[in-house]
């Protein structure tokens, strides 16, 4: 694509970042290009990225030969996007909107990778509507901030273990599979990040199994340094426990994921019964 440096795209539209957006800018092509081959992208696959702002991962994910769907609330950023549509010979189309609330499946018309450096500020929400709703991506291939990709893949006992891991193992196998510097981005934020690699599960539960999962880890995980038979009163305390093979004296932090299906089965053969 012949394309202007970012930098100089930037100023030429006179775009900065906007704070109330949690917007950071990644610039650096090598780093945008590392995070699309991370995503194991094939010619021809379908992409949706969410605030792609300037479009620096856009054009790295556009260099995979993928089709890719940029889904964009700014509008600030439309005519510099819409460069790079041109420029991308049909392999790039530009939906303004909010991607809370914006119909996935109806975008990609199939199946769908997402690849995104998430807006700070919405992340965690984009990636529970991602693995609790109707529309299942292929993969999704996410930067967030450190603290909070270390929450997704965190193990059972860790001090960063609680409801985000369960849900996020439970849907998916997740890894870390990439720290950011905060001098990367464009303005550094206060943090570093990390780029996260879901694939969904085979064993992925049912919707009403998630939603059970759902409800046990925010009363679990609501009240951590309570015991299960504490936390879990209002659900059926230490007797959902034990049906579930735990021991009620336990906290939630030590609970695996397993446990946490167990305990949603249980809940559901409860409310059937």
């Amino acid at each position: 694509m012949d394309l202007p440096p970012l930098r100089e795209a930037l100023a030429t539209h006179g775009l900065m970042a906007r704070k109330s957006f949690g917007q950071h800018f990644l610039l650096d092509l090598n780093i945008t290009r590392k995070i699309a081959r991370l995503a194991e992208l094939q010619s021809g696959d379908t992409v949706i990225e969410v605030g792609p702002g300037p479009g620096g991962l856009t054009r790295a994910l556009v260099e995979t030969g993928a089709r890719v769907i940029a889904v964009e609330k700014d509008a600030r950023f439309r005519p510099l996007l819409e460069e790079l549509a041109a420029a991308a010979d049909g392999a790039l189309s530009l939906v303004l909107a909010d991607a809370l609330t914006v119909d996935e499946a109806a975008l990609a018309g199939g199946a769908a990778h997402v690849v995104s450096n998430l807006p700070y500020n919405v992340g965690t929400p984009l990636l529970i509507k991602w693995l609790t709703g109707p529309w299942t991506p292929a993969s999704l291939t996410l930067m967030f901030q450190k603290e909070v990709a270390e929450r997704i893949a965190a193990p059972p006992g860790a001090d960063a273990y609680g409801r985000l891991a369960v849900i996020a193992q439970a849907t998916s196998e997740a890894r870390v599979v990439m720290d950011v510097p905060a001098r990367a981005f464009t303005p550094p934020p206060k943090v570093d990040s990390a780029v996260v690699r879901l694939t969904p599960r085979a064993d992925r539960p049912s919707p009403e199994r998630l939603d059970a999962l759902q409800k046990l880890t925010a009363a679990a995980f609501g009240q951590r340094r309570k015991m299960l038979r504490a936390s879990l009163k209002p659900l059926g305390g230490e007797a959902l426990a034990l049906e579930a093979g735990l021991d009620p004296q336990a906290r939630a932090e030590t609970v695996d994921v397993a446990g946490f299906l167990r305990l949603a089965d249980a809940w559901l053969r409860k409310r059937g019964g």
